[in-house]
């Protein structure tokens, strides 16, 4: 049994410092991984990171994370993710990480991810220069994600990034705003790797639970929406395709 807590969108700012340290601190003994899905910090700025770094800096978990647009607001990710690998956290842009928990082996591929929008609803190659940027960076987001996840080799195979791969999840929100929280090659990417299960933040008035065409489930665990400072999620045995949907969560309240 694997038990990945899982949180997003925790905005802190400079003030921030001990807003969730207890929260973080009752992890121990309770989950074995710690997700966060991007949004670490308000604006952007190192100082924030700082502060949530200090919240995060006594847990006995690994913790894996990936950056969120917040979090590229001031043009200092290099800064903010160098801080947080200095400080022992695993931040994947682009990349993966495989974890040994007990006797099992926990591959995590992440990255940001990106807007695009979904079937009916969706940005396309064509027009103007920025709207081909737009359309295209959300094609290579998800093709690296695609090449990664088939590189990704371990008993149990994670997704975790900040836009949304499925619509599901993004129940709330505006629908005009959609191609902005998410995108469907994501999902497909995921559908074609025997995920157990992907993680994303952003929609902060979205729904928690949903699943992708292939059926891998998907939860969007922004503060906003879970209302507490993460849920862990529970996964009874690995295999090729994902057989877990005793996904069961339990929560710690936020302080």
């Amino acid at each position: 049994m694997i038990r990945v807590a899982a949180i997003g969108d925790v905005h802190y700012d400079r003030h921030s410092q001990n807003r969730m340290r207890e929260a973080f601190l009752g992890l121990k003994n309770r989950a074995d991984i710690l997700l966060v899905a991007g949004d670490l910090t308000q604006s952007g700025a190192v100082e924030e990171a700082a502060a949530l770094v200090h919240d995060l800096r006594e847990i006995d978990v690994p913790v894996v994370s990936v950056l969120g647009n917040h979090d590229f607001h001031q043009d200092q990710q290099e800064r903010i993710m160098d801080l947080l690998r200095n400080s022992g956290i695993q931040v994947l842009e682009g990349n993966s990480i495989v974890l040994h928990v007990r006797e099992y082996t926990v591959g995590i591929m992440g990255l940001k991810g990106f807007g695009g929008g979904f079937f009916g609803a969706c940005v396309t190659d064509f027009g103007e220069p920025e709207t081909k940027a737009f359309a295209r960076h959300a094609k290579a987001q998800a093709n690296t994600l695609r090449e990664g996840l088939d590189r990704l080799t371990s008993d149990f195979k994670f997704v975790l990034t900040h836009f949304a791969p499925i619509e599901a999840t993004l129940l709330g929100e505006k629908r005009e705003i959609y191609p902005f929280l998410g995108s469907y090659l994501l999902g497909e990417a995921i559908d074609s790797a025997g995920v157990h299960a992907a993680f994303h933040g952003h929609a902060h008035f979205g729904t928690e639970r949903g699943t992708t065409k292939g059926g891998v489930p998907v939860r969007n665990v922004a503060q906003t929406v879970i209302r507490h400072a993460y849920h862990i999620y529970t996964f009874e045995q690995p295999g090729p395709r994902p057989n877990i949907e005793r996904l069961a969560p339990a929560s710690l309240s936020s302080p």
